[in-house]
């Protein structure tokens, strides 16, 4: 298979998908770690990649997004954005309304206690 179709089947297999550098348990780049740090602490249920392990989904996962940094995050088959873009929309509540909408169960006391820690 193919690093393009393992990310499609990866991204249309799962409702939430973290492309990161390490995992959701040892995240290996800051970056990734917020990310993963926001989705764990909200309690979401998603998959990890962890694109150090294959250069070809490391390189195949910004050509597939045109997007050239990692962590990315999807829902429900839809780029979302990066580091930046998720810690924005958490602290906007847009991260909130996009899972609500999309059906993706979270904690939603903990990510108003993230609101209330960054505000």
């Amino acid at each position: 298979m193919s690093a393009e179709e393992q990310i499609k089947e990866t991204v249309g297999n799962n409702d939430v998908v973290l492309f990161m550098k390490g995992s959701k348990e040892m995240p290996q780049c800051g970056f990734s770690s917020q990310v993963a740090g926001i989705l764990n602490y909200m309690g979401v249920d998603y998959q990890d990649v962890n694109v150090l392990a294959d250069d070809a989904v490391r390189q195949g996962i910004k050509d597939f997004s045109d997007w050239p940094t990692i962590p990315q995050l999807y829902v429900k088959g839809e780029f979302i954005g990066g580091c930046d873009i998720v810690r924005d929309m958490t602290l906007s509540g847009e991260l909130d309304t996009l899972l609500v909408e999309n059906e993706v169960a979270f904690d939603k006391d903990a990510a108003d206690k993230i609101r209330e820690a960054n505000g």
